[in-house]
């Protein structure tokens, strides 16, 4: 019963991680970057969207590299590159901005695993 309660633990754990990462990488693209004024101003309803789906992938994956991270990017953007609504240079505007924030994400990420291994001793 004692692994079970582990694994579940351990589970919810890594929801938790995955959902910080996708919380801080919204709020850094639209206020921690150096761009951040000017992210939150070409913003349109299809980049919102998009950001969403990269959001709620990484909420559903158990550990976030940088490689999974512009994994998950591609394939969101490949989504919208195939729309004739949408512009492909906001697209590839869009998808360098996304990348280029994860030096940031992965400090966050560093910081929230040497909170949490504090937590356990």
């Amino acid at each position: 019963m004692q692994k079970k309660n582990n694994l579940v633990k351990d589970v919810v754990i890594g929801a938790g991680i995955a959902a910080a990462v996708a919380a801080a990488a919204g709020v850094y693209f639209l206020y921690g970057s150096k761009n951040a004024a000017k992210n939150r101003k070409m913003v349109k309803g299809w980049m919102l969207k998009a950001k969403g789906e990269v959001l709620e992938k990484l909420e559903n994956v158990k550990e976030v590299n940088e490689e999974i991270y512009h994994k998950i990017i591609d394939q969101v953007s490949k989504k919208y590159q195939a729309m004739k609504s949408v512009d492909r240079k906001d697209i590839a505007e869009f998808v360098r901005e996304l990348k280029s924030h994860w030096q940031g994400l992965a400090k966050e990420i560093a910081a929230f695993h040497k909170a949490k291994s504090k937590g356990k001793k």
